[in-house]
């Protein structure tokens, strides 16, 4: 067994119940340390992971990896993820954040942000295999802790999907995460788990799947539809925090009882790791972001989102008073109170797009 073979064994794994490895994904603009400590103060999920690390062509490594800490999300590990177009720049900032003491360095192959692939990274890196295999291996070389790559299914479309999935095995990369959507795609479309089965019968590393995992039912649809060996989770985590919970506890043949202490938890977590600095309106827009979210779990939170939204707040206690109430009321009725935020049927999951 080589290596990465015996690193993603390590990592990648079930439960005494058989549940897979639950990864919290990393998010631009969403899933920053704020966030990724109040989902810890919930907990469920093995790992968390950083939003994306610049890596710029004149990158000072000994400064710019500073902006990864290991234990904010403790006692959950947290990896790091690094995006960018130079090899060697790329390898010696793995192998700075791994001094840092990393549990894993994730390449970021998705982030569909014109600025990011205007310099050739993100998701632009589909489009050259050879360089995504080049990145890749530099950062493998450079580390001996898992180094593993997230990919879209393309850039403009799908032609050269198979030749990413290789590039990035070769490299000796622990694990592929695969997002089934196109750069051109964003996050509209329904993702394609079709692609994730593709994928499973190419590679011979594990494959984690992500994209459109929203509710208890859909963890165990991918899992039985893909044969994918674990779940990466981002936007259903905004608006049901309790997700990860909910899943291990559908494993272990029991049922996931949230409570209004977890959620008051969360949101004091989240305004507490905001640094003091920042003004009072950024303060309430970054709680409004998040409110965004979990104000389409039902009608009658999707009902009340535009007076949420567009209400006026002094600071973000107040918008705590008045907006923590309104999520319990609904969240916390006996009838809600023991099942998953969404429903099952399709007119409510399309709430998500509204």
């Amino acid at each position: 067994m080589n290596l990465p073979e015996k690193l993603s064994k390590n990592f990648i794994r079930k439960d005494a119940h058989g549940c897979p490895t639950l990864l919290l994904a990393p998010m631009e603009g969403v899933g920053d340390r704020a966030f990724r400590r109040a989902m810890a103060s919930i907990g469920g999920f093995d790992q968390a992971c950083t939003e994306f690390i610049r890596v710029p062509t004149n990158a000072h490594i000994p400064s710019l990896c500073k902006e990864y800490v290991a234990n904010e999300t403790h006692p959950i590990p947290q990896a790091a993820q690094i995006m960018g177009s130079d090899p060697h720049l790329m390898g010696e900032m793995a192998r700075a954040i791994a001094a840092r003491g990393a549990p894993r360095i994730d390449l970021n192959c998705g982030c569909p942000s014109n600025t990011v692939t205007g310099r050739g990274a993100g998701s632009s890196l589909l489009k050259t295999p050879e360089l995504l295999n080049e990145i890749a291996s530099s950062m493998v070389k450079a580390v001996s802790i898992p180094v593993t790559a997230k990919l879209r299914s393309g850039y403009t479309d799908i032609s050269l999907f198979r030749e990413n999935l290789l590039a990035a095995q070769e490299s000796g990369i622990a694990f592929l995460t695969l997002h089934p959507r196109t750069k051109v795609d964003g996050y509209g479309p329904p993702a394609r788990w079709d692609l994730i089965a593709e994928a499973k019968s190419i590679l011979t590393i594990p494959l984690v799947g992500n994209g459109d995992i929203l509710t208890v039912a859909d963890a165990h649809r991918m899992l039985e539809q893909t044969k994918c060996d674990a779940l990466m989770i981002g936007r259903g985590a905004v608006i049901n925090p309790w997700i990860f919970q909910e899943i291990k506890a559908s494993f272990a043949g029991t049922v996931y009882e949230k409570t209004e202490k977890s959620l008051d938890l969360f949101y004091q977590t989240f305004i507490a790791d905001i640094p003091e600095e920042i003004p009072v309106r950024t303060r309430i827009n970054k709680l409004k972001q998040i409110a965004s979210f979990q104000f389409r779990a039902n009608e009658e939170l999707l009902a009340l989102r535009s007076t949420v939204l567009t209400g006026a707040y002094q600071n973000e206690h107040e918008f705590l008073e008045r907006t923590l109430p309104l999520l319990k009321k609904v969240l916390f009725t006996d009838s809600n109170r023991r099942r998953e935020v969404f429903g099952e049927d399709s007119e409510t999951r399309q709430l998500l797009n509204r």
